[in-house]
């Protein structure tokens, strides 16, 4: 079968062909794939030296997709061989089901926005109805989820950052209702922030960048006076886009009441990576089968691997088409 196919940590997969994957016991099932999301952490993991890279070569790329199963199900499921093939091998009855009239690249590209946005916000950031929400480096495909969904659970004010101002635009249609330019210098950024808050104190703060831009926020919430009652701010932090690491003053957490939190597959209970599965997920496949959540998405063939492994488009998910 035909396969994206990884032969040495550091290289772009290459589309070969390889021997057909075969059920080793009772539990495990074949898919016939139709579409994988190319996201960073399949790129990390063909990466060397990173905690998460592949221990065996060759091996075929792709975390997960979505496909058909011999009962003529289309579902979405993470892989036990590579997804980026004709066929993979999947663990039996741990899929979900797609709704009818879903575009099946949106379902590919889909689940890994969606961990990295509703669960940070129900899971890691226990959001309440009417929480006032800002999405630090929102204009990438998953900030510009994590914007929809809080609008979706009921956030009663959204304020976005990013530096493409083209997709800040845009993302007011999606439910922001202020915008902050990070091209803007630091200074600019602390006093619009602080305008917002001190009208509209921030209750959570869902980040994507790390380094810099994260610095300003924690800048920008901290209480000013010392007969002033600290407002509670969670920051949650998914991505680290601008930096991996940040210089934080200790005065600033000490004149602040902020919980510093990670999202990612190391802080997420077995409950809530259930509930991810049978409830939040499939939600968000039936909001997007309806048309009421927007993902962009960029199709490319199997064939085409090599070539656009590497390749980045602003705000848009590269999606891998296999059949």
């Amino acid at each position: 079968m035909k396969a994206a196919v990884l032969n040495q940590l550091g290289s772009a997969p290459v589309y070969e062909n390889v021997p057909d994957v075969i059920p080793k016991n009772d539990e495990q099932i074949l898919i016939s794939v139709e579409a994988a999301a190319l996201k960073n952490f399949d790129k990390l993991r063909a990466k060397a030296g990173n905690y998460i890279s592949y221990s065996e070569l060759p091996v075929i790329v792709g975390s997960d997709g979505v496909g058909i199963l011999e009962d003529g199900s289309r579902i979405y499921a993470q892989g036990i061989t590579g997804m980026m093939a004709k066929k993979a091998l999947i663990t039996k009855n741990r899929y979900t089901i797609l709704p009818d009239g879903i575009d099946i690249a949106i379902a590919a590209a889909l689940p890994n926005a969606a961990i990295g946005s509703a669960m940070a916000l129900q899971s890691r950031g226990k959001f309440k109805s009417g929480n006032v929400v800002m999405i630090n480096g929102a204009t990438g495909v998953t900030g510009q989820l994590a914007v929809q969904m809080a609008k979706y659970y009921g956030a009663s004010k959204i304020i976005a950052t990013g530096r493409n101002e083209k997709l800040l635009e845009k993302l007011k249609i999606l439910g922001a209702d202020e915008i902050i330019s990070l091209k803007q210098d630091g200074p600019s950024i602390i006093q619009q922030i602080k305008e917002i808050h001190k009208l509209s104190p921030i209750d959570i703060v869902i980040d994507y960048l790390w380094g810099g831009p994260i610095e300003l926020i924690i800048q920008s919430i901290r209480v000013e006076g010392i007969n002033l009652s600290p407002h509670k701010v969670k920051v949650v932090t998914v991505g680290e886009m601008a930096g991996h690491n940040i210089a934080l003053n200790s005065g600033d957490l000490r004149s602040a009441d902020i919980e510093l939190l990670g999202s990612g597959s190391g802080t997420f209970l077995p409950k809530e990576l259930m509930e991810f599965s049978t409830k939040i997920l499939p939600e968000m496949f039936a909001l997007a089968a309806t048309g009421k959540l927007k993902i962009e998405i960029q199709k490319e063939k199997l064939e085409n691997i090599e070539t656009v492994w590497n390749n980045e488009v602003d705000g848009k998910r590269t999606v891998i088409m296999i059949n």
